[in-house]
């Protein structure tokens, strides 16, 4: 990532990302105002709209190269056809989940990603852990224990959300496209199936759109715009702030999310479930702090790298969390 240009390109690049960030925690208020909509027929809007924003946006910005590349490599397309099918199963549980009542869950999910991708490095990847990592890592698993007690069951809506979304991020560094052009693929390879289910539902009378009112087809067809606009906004931050501030914002997604589940929908917390959370919040702060040592370190070293004449360490690429 290019370094900022001056202190107000970075507190501009900050706002992109909370805002980016703070939308995406704000979703447990959107996918509510669509019922009675059923999350499968929310699924296939958001899916349909989703590629009409992002073609909106792609004309806007010319950028159309990407697909003739794309074209030219099967495997590549392969890759994005997987990473569709496992975003649609966790869009389509968030939006279920959140209409359920199940919003403190699904922003456990979200608290727990970081963990599991860790997990995912070590075994798909053999990344080798340090020392505060494991820490984390064994933290969260206790906590997952406690919060399985709690609940009666294990939380699986929230693993079901880590593990997919830890799952499609690994598949996306392997694609290797942006956050615009690749929800431009992925929806693209959902759409048809999307809009036939929507053509069932209609065909058969069971279709909510058109059916309701005028303002519930149009907010069914602004949720291309709530997934497509906070992407946008965190394009904008990604190429303005250092990574380690990225990774700080993301956590603001799961917090608004928590706070909405506790505060709003008034889901109810008995003390194990409150022990569980606490556990999860230790694991994530042992994990920031472990991060933020790092990246100073090695940007000591890439500093002290350039003072001899050799060129910095770039920093890896981010992806957001997008609910």
């Amino acid at each position: 990532m290019a370094a900022p240009a001056n202190g107000t390109e970075q507190r501009t690049g900050f706002w992109y990302g909370f805002s980016a960030y703070s939308l995406w925690g704000l979703f447990p208020l959107f996918w509510p105002l669509l019922q009675p909509s059923g999350a499968a027929e929310i699924l296939a809007h958001r899916m349909v709209w989703s590629l009409v924003a992002v073609l909106l946006i792609l004309t806007v910005l010319r950028r159309w190269s990407w697909i003739g590349e794309l074209r030219r490599r099967p495997r590549r397309l392969g890759l994005i056809a997987l990473a569709a099918t496992i975003i649609s199963v966790n869009w389509g549980l968030y939006i279920w989940g959140v209409n359920s009542g199940h919003v403190v869950e699904t922003s456990l999910g979200y608290f727990i990603n970081p963990l599991v991708t860790i997990g995912f490095g070590v075994l798909l990847l053999h990344e080798r852990l340090r020392p505060a990592q494991w820490v984390a890592v064994g933290i969260c698993a206790v906590a997952v224990l406690v919060l399985a007690i709690g609940y009666g069951r294990l939380p699986w809506i929230a693993l079901t959300l880590a593990f997919s979304f830890a799952l499609y991020g690994l598949i996306k560094k392997k694609v290797g496209l942006g956050g615009i052009e690749s929800l431009a693929a992925e929806t693209g390879v959902q759409f048809v199936p999307a809009a036939v289910f929507l053509a069932i539902l209609a065909v058969r009378g069971d279709g909510t759109f058109g059916t309701v009112s005028t303002g519930h087809s149009l907010l069914l067809a602004t949720s291309g715009l709530v997934t497509a606009i906070p992407l946008v906004f965190f394009g904008m931050a990604a190429i303005r702030v250092p990574l380690s501030m990225l990774g700080l914002l993301q956590y603001l997604a799961p917090v608004f999310q928590f706070a909405l589940g506790v505060a709003y929908f008034h889901e109810v917390m008995p003390p194990e479930r409150w022990a569980g959370f606490v556990l999860v919040w230790v694991a994530l702060t042992v994990l920031t702090w472990d991060a933020l040592r790092n990246a100073t370190r090695t940007r000591r070293l890439a500093n002290a790298a350039a003072a001899v004449g050799r060129q910095p360490l770039p920093e890896p690429a981010t992806e957001p969390v997008t609910p």
